[in-house]
């Protein structure tokens, strides 16, 4: 068994043991295991997502979906971590698993969003230097989904984000950067983060984040009503994603401080 996934697995144990063990899995084709890996996905399974994905991992290595797959797993497992230091860790695994999914297939925009997301997970929780390194990544693997793939939501999704979080960087923090680490960090604005958000929203009018964060763009430019507007409509939205919850949180957080 995966090590990483060993020292996670007791706090899904309940679900775990639901699951069938030894012979039954290791008696499964690549092709099966990935299957049932995909319906554990398709019901926010996690931990057993991964006690399907890790195994077909051994029977197919460069197996590049699946790499995509356990990669957006461990984030999974991340976002559900109390302490810092274990989503650092599971993010960080979530990041090696992306990077090997883009050598295998660079030009494969879903690999390429795989590390634009798992080092945005990461760099929250990542030193100042780390950070500033993290975003041109984030940028440069952003830019190559869109490019790839001028269709993919997510990868709009993405792009917003990084301009949204490049232009909420003080000019204090810029003038800083620049002393400490020579680095001159790179500028958009939220007029730009709100175009990304509205390709998005336009692509895949279903994903109640890009509502929520266009609205949180809105909100930093004092766009009051649009803001509200928009946050309430995506809060309205039925959850379908993992990360669903902890977006509707971060947009009644914005909310409640408009009214």
């Amino acid at each position: 068994m995966n090590p990483a996934l060993s020292k996670v697995l007791p706090a899904f144990s309940a679900v775990v043991t639901l699951l069938p063990m030894g012979a039954s899995l290791q008696a499964q084709s690549a092709d099966e295991l990935i299957k049932n890996g995909d319906g554990c996905y398709a019901r926010l399974q996690t931990a057993n997502a991964l006690r399907f994905y890790l195994p077909a991992e051994k029977l197919e290595p460069n197996n590049e979906r699946l790499l995509v797959h356990i990669s957006r797993e461990y984030r999974h497992l991340a976002s559900d971590a109390t302490k810092p230091e274990e989503k650092r860790r599971l993010n960080a695994i979530a990041v090696d698993y992306a990077k090997r999914a883009v050598a295998l297939g660079p030009n494969d925009p879903d690999a390429q969003l795989a590390v634009a997301i798992s080092y945005g997970k990461l760099q929250p929780l990542e030193g100042n230097w780390d950070k500033i390194q993290t975003s041109h990544i984030i940028k440069d693997a952003a830019d190559k989904v869109v490019k790839l793939d001028p269709h993919n939501d997510l990868g709009w999704h993405v792009l917003g984000r990084w301009h949204q979080g490049v232009a909420d960087v003080s000019a204090a923090k810029r003038a800083l950067a620049q002393v400490i680490y020579g680095e001159v960090l790179p500028q958009s604005t939220y007029e730009e983060a709100a175009k990304c958000f509205q390709k998005a929203i336009e692509l895949n009018p279903n994903r109640l984040m890009h509502y929520i964060e266009l609205g949180r763009v809105y909100a930093q430019m004092g766009r009051t009503e649009d803001a509200r507007r928009l946050i309430t409509k995506g809060l309205s939205m039925q959850d379908t994603e993992k990360d669903d919850p902890e977006t509707k949180r971060e947009g009644q957080d914005v909310l409640a401080k408009l009214q």
